[in-house]
């Protein structure tokens, strides 16, 4: 652990947020199950007793423990926020033309099943964050690096700040051992379902989950979902109003892979997990949640998030369907 992380973890923040964000951290720590992601060999290399906890408000208060300062690759957390930008950039008739809005049940890499209308079910599995990534890129107009320049540039304004950018190590690795994923975009393109030529789309999906996010970073974002597309932190309007609603309906409903509809029970929260161990919570109009642990489960999702992330639905009562005591009658 550096400095600056042994730094963060040593803090003691204050406040009703940050002391649930300290107790949640202890029941996170107090689980050693779970393997780290090896099927990319970079991210095989991270320590896996990291663990971050963050929170940010819809006024911008910002509150983190533990391995704070720590970077990680987004993934699948990258999912959410280029469904985003599809939907702003090109409407939700033509984005629901490539991909639909069913859970699957599946694991997130499955190789693909079509729905009825021959799409991939929905874009928070790799069939369909494939096909919407495609229709990002307009072919001829810019290069690789423009395109992935242009991602980070998306990123980092839901995370509040200029990310430190693409983790080249993990890009090329990907690159390298995404034979899985290779697979499903040319069978996406056997069924014509992506809008662009496969290298380009698989080239812009590897640089995408390859962007370096820390906790308090995905807090942000999730904040900025929650604020209605206004980031809390710098004041700018990242996504239109009505763009939100459908982007946390499906992380609501898929968000965590085939274990989407516990943790709907569960936590009851708007979420999005990578297998780089992070997950992201959204509590609409209040506030967003990061956790990063890099043990995963047998769904890929992050043990200690998980468990962190349960805590605080319970302790903070942000259970998205959890009602107020009725005084009728008292």
């Amino acid at each position: 652990m550096d400095n600056a992380a042994r730094e963060d973890q040593e803090a003691t923040p204050t406040g009703a947020l940050a002391e649930a964000l300290v107790a949640a951290l202890a029941v996170g720590r107090e689980l050693t199950t779970g393997t780290v992601a090896d099927y990319i060999p970079e991210l095989a290399r991270v320590n896996p007793d990291n663990f971050a906890l963050a929170a940010c408000t819809v006024d911008g208060d910002q509150e983190s423990v533990g391995d704070a300062a720590v970077e990680f690759t987004l993934q699948s957390l990258s999912k959410p926020f280029v469904y985003a930008r599809a939907l702003q950039r090109k409407g939700v008739e033509a984005v629901h033309q490539r991909v639909g809005v069913e859970p699957t049940g599946d694991p997130f890499d499955s190789i693909i099943r079509l729905d009825a209308a021959k799409r991939p079910h929905n874009p928070m599995v790799n069939a369909g964050a494939l096909a919407v990534t495609s229709l990002l890129i307009d072919e001829g107009a810019e290069g690789s690096a423009q395109r992935g320049a242009a991602m980070v540039d998306l990123f980092s304004a839901f995370a509040g700040r200029s990310l430190s950018g693409i983790d080249e190590s993990v890009y090329q690795s990907e690159r390298a051992t995404g034979h899985r994923n290779r697979a499903i975009a040319h069978l996406l393109n056997n069924f014509q379902i992506l809008a662009a030529p496969v290298e380009d789309a698989l080239d812009l999906y590897f640089q995408q989950c390859s962007v370096r996010v820390t906790a308090p970073d995905l807090a942000v974002m999730a904040a900025t979902l929650a604020a209605g597309g206004w980031n809390p932190v710098t004041g700018r309007r990242v996504l239109e109003p009505h763009r939100v609603p459908p982007v946390l309906t499906l992380m609501f409903i898929c968000g965590l892979y085939d274990d989407s509809g516990r943790f709907a029970l569960e936590v009851g929260l708007p979420a999005k997990s990578g297998v780089s161990g992070g997950i992201l919570a959204v509590v609409p109009g209040r506030m967003g949640l990061a956790a990063y642990a890099p043990r995963l489960d047998e769904h890929g999702n992050s043990v200690r998030g998980l468990a962190a992330l349960r805590h605080l639905s319970a302790t903070l009562a942000l259970h998205t369907f959890a009602c107020p005591a009725s005084s009728q009658g008292e």
